[in-house]
């Protein structure tokens, strides 16, 4: 089954009077479950086609449908945490739901926010925690919410390398637990590597290149240099076509 189907998707903005195509026609479909890498230098268009998928923006031209049970959701997860800072971590965690009228089960808020390594937290504010905290639980507000798809916007970009490391540990366990469909925005090749299972290389709002990547997790990115060079060459370059699949040691 289909979690996602992009046709023909245009996106463009007025600048200074002339007319700029930020997205030109991308088509793609994603199985459920997939985790999907799009990268980019900036600009490249991977935020505008992030935000046409969560509704957030209306495109020019094109659709994007959604699909998963009878009222698909979506989630978003901003390169910011965008926590309330008057909220306690809990609270914040638990917002979405309790700002439709709803309080979560105990349980089940209890249940996410251990798995998340925030329980010493909870009662905690925004202020009182680390970014990789926030993140977490900005993390924990989506999951909470129960979406069939996630869009993740450089979620990791603005933490250290180690915070980054075991944020993507989290990401793909709770990924894996909870069967979801992902969509992840980076510049960040080595992430793109270590997270895709589809990497989508965009340049100038296109999709330049699709990469196929059936290693297991955990990856060791250091054995998949053959690929990362391939990708690279592709952003560099800014066009090339078709798929490839890497399978086990790249060459």
């Amino acid at each position: 089954m289909d979690a996602l189907e992009i046709r023909n998707l245009r996106k463009e903005y007025a600048v200074n009077g002339c007319g700029f195509e930020a997205l030109k026609g991308i088509s793609l479909t994603l199985p459920a479950g997939m985790f999907a890498v799009f990268v980019g230098k900036s600009g490249c268009g991977k935020t505008t086609l992030l935000r046409l998928v969560a509704g957030l923006e209306e495109p020019t031209e094109g659709t994007v449908n959604v699909r998963g049970g009878a009222r698909p959701r979506t989630g978003i997860v901003f390169q910011e945490p965008r926590l309330f800072p008057w909220l306690t971590v809990e609270e914040n965690i638990a917002f979405p739901c309790r700002g439709r009228g709803k309080k979560p089960p105990e349980e089940t808020l209890a249940a996410l926010i251990e798995s998340l390594g925030l329980t010493p937290f909870r009662h905690a504010r925004p202020s009182q925690i680390s970014g990789g905290m926030a993140q977490r639980a900005s993390l924990g507000r989506t999951l909470l919410y129960d979406p069939d798809t996630i869009l993740m916007d450089e979620p990791f970009s603005a933490l250290d390398y180690f915070t980054r490391a075991a944020l993507r540990d989290d990401l793909l366990r709770l990924r894996r637990e909870r069967k979801k469909t992902v969509l992840f925005v980076t510049h960040d090749v080595d992430e793109a590597l270590c997270l895709g299972q589809r990497i989508y290389v965009m340049d100038k709002g296109e999709v330049v290149r699709t990469f196929d990547v059936e290693d297991d997790y955990p990856r060791d990115v250091s054995s998949m240099d053959g690929l990362k060079r391939e990708i690279l060459d592709a952003i560099g370059n800014g066009k090339g076509c078709g798929a490839h699949i890497h399978k086990g040691e790249a060459q």
